[in-house]
């Protein structure tokens, strides 16, 4: 086993942290894994290599386990602001998902929000997205794009609890205006000048890419560590193949720290182990396991039955 005394006496030869000890890195394992892959350091340093190759376990294996045994990350809770609601008969405040919304406990790695078209999930996680500082049309707190605004004023009416901890970087992904955030990230690209927006996001443009693959793309190269994800139907562009890939990157991003709320219909994303359910009903949003849900429980019987489905449906 290598001792503490021996790689404390390695120093990085070239970059940000050169002739400073090996245990720098330990702080930034982003940057560690970046030496990592040139395959030229391997060859040149190979003892340098294997030191770096064991701290960037031990690192990685610690942030996973502190990840996964968080109890809480950037988002606890959402409420409403009663006392500021003049009439629940009025939209946005007269959606299933609103109109009886309690204090709704986030959970620390992933929540999703499921219900029926018009129940107001979508309405929802727009005010929440926009209550951190995300663009009503979807992207990051940088993007201020406005294609046509449509958002409701219920960001106003929420009241949501955070904890000390801020999220390095974050995305609010919108299906129904995903178009608008490849075309606004094309735009900036034209203007400015220097490093491209568009290598943050696989260095190849989105509308370049099928629907699905660009939203593939988004997840891949955009979505990172410690991050805020807020995504409202993220499946409507992906096949169920992508959609179990796209739990892998779920969960590698989880063990890196990062928190998800997710509105969706898909029963593949909402399995998800250990994961917030909250399915909206006309009493509000209640706490549901994933065999509980409607999603689950339609999607089953269904498939179960298809033949059976069918003949009723086409009666």
């Amino acid at each position: 086993m290598e001792q503490w005394s021996q790689r404390h006496n390695l120093k990085i030869p070239f970059g940000k942290y050169k002739d400073q000890p090996i245990e720098v890195l330990s702080q930034d394992l982003s940057y560690a894994e970046w030496i990592l892959e040139q395959d030229w350091f391997t060859q040149k340093h190979p003892d340098l290599h294997k030191s770096i190759s064991n701290l960037v376990e031990n690192g990685t294996k610690e942030l996973i386990d502190s990840s996964l045994d968080a109890k809480e990350n950037f988002l606890l809770s959402i409420a409403l602001k009663e006392e500021k609601i003049e009439s629940f008969e009025e939209y946005p405040f007269s959606l299933p998902a609103v109109k009886n919304l309690d204090r709704t406990i986030f959970h620390p790695h992933v929540t999703y929000i499921v219900g029926e078209n018009g129940s107001g999930k979508s309405t929802l996680l727009e005010a929440l997205a926009i209550t951190q500082g995300f663009n009503p049309e979807g992207g990051t707190v940088n993007f201020t794009f406005s294609t046509r605004p449509s958002h409701s004023k219920l960001h106003e009416y929420l009241r949501v609890a955070k904890s000390y901890k801020k999220p390095k970087t974050g995305f609010f992904l919108r299906a129904e205006s995903f178009f608008n955030v490849a075309t606004e990230i094309e735009n900036l690209d034209s203007e400015g000048g220097g490093n491209k927006i568009i290598n943050s996001y696989g260095s190849r443009s989105l509308h370049e890419q099928s629907h699905g693959e660009a939203f593939f793309s988004l997840l891949q190269h955009r979505f990172g560590s410690n991050g805020l994800y807020i995504l409202d139907e993220p499946e409507a562009a992906l096949s169920p193949n992508r959609q179990m890939s796209m739990i892998t990157l779920i969960h590698d991003l989880v063990k890196q720290g990062s928190q998800f709320i997710i509105a969706t219909h898909s029963p593949i994303l909402l399995s998800y182990p250990n994961a917030t359910i909250y399915e909206i009903q006309e009493e509000g949003l209640k706490k549901v396991s994933y065999e509980e849900s409607d999603t689950f429980k339609i999607s089953k019987r269904f498939l179960n039955n298809h033949k059976e489905m069918l003949k009723i449906l086409l009666n």
